[in-house]
């Protein structure tokens, strides 16, 4: 790897901003707001970076998907197109 071309690449911690949920990661984002996160060898301060959706609240994940309405869309299929 060429010295000086890649971005910095190190821990940071992402917040789901539904449930509140938080994990530790690495990743070139950055923050100015951080996060005290206890390890095996002691505690210490990360980014701390907040996100909308994380597994933690996405609804494919969490099995509260919308079941959708197949049969209304055929019926109106019919409907709009005849039935033959």
């Amino acid at each position: 790897m060429k010295p000086g071309i890649h971005p910095d690449y190190h821990p940071v911690v992402f917040q789901d901003a539904n449930t509140g949920a938080v994990f530790l990661t690495r990743s070139t984002l950055t923050s100015s707001r951080t996060i005290e996160w206890k390890g095996l060898f002691g505690s210490y301060t990360y980014p701390l970076v907040a996100v909308e959706v994380s597994a933690d609240s996405h609804p494919f994940w969490t099995g509260a998907r919308r079941a959708l309405d197949t049969a209304g869309r055929v019926e109106r299929f019919y409907r709009r197109y005849g039935r033959d």
